[in-house]
C-alpha cells in the first residue's frame, strides 16, 4: 500500500467515525520519519477513542498494522504510527492547546 492508498483509508475512516475539522499535512520535505501527518478531533473521549480504533481496526485489515498506539488510556490525545501516514485524533481543548497545524505548516506559523 502505497502513501496515498493508505491516507485515503485513514480519512475514509475518520469520516465514517464523524471526525471533525481534519487536516492532512504533507510533512515530507520537512522531517525524515512520516510522509504526512493527519489531524482530526472528537467530541469526547470515548469518540477519539472510538476514532483512533476505527482507524486502527481498517488498517490492520488492509494488511498495514499500526507502528505504535499512544494516549488509549486516557483518550484525550490518540495517536496512531502507520509508518507513513501518522494520525493524530485530539480533544478540541487539546488540539488548540497544543496547535500542531501551527508547528508543521509553515504558513500557518504566522498567523
Amino acid at each position: 500500500m502505497n502513501t496515498e492508498q493508505l491516507k485515503a483509508l485513514v480519512i475514509e475512516a475518520l469520516e465514517d467515525m464523524k471526525a471533525r475539522d481534519i487536516k492532512v499535512l504533507d510533512i515530507i520535505e520537512t522531517n525524515s520519519f512520516t510522509d504526512c501527518m493527519i489531524i482530526c478531533s472528537g467530541g469526547s473521549n470515548r469518540q477519539v477513542k472510538a476514532i483512533a480504533g476505527e482507524v486502527v481496526l481498517r488498517a490492520k485489515k488492509a494488511d498495514y498494522p499500526p507502528l505504535g498506539i499512544e494516549g488509549e488510556s486516557t483518550s484525550e490525545w490518540v495517536l496512531v504510527d502507520l509508518g507513513d501516514v501518522i494520525v493524530h485524533v485530539m480533544q478540541q481543548a487539546t488540539r488548540e492547546f497544543y496547535q500542531l497545524e501551527k508547528l508543521w505548516d509553515p504558513e500557518l506559523a504566522d498567523v
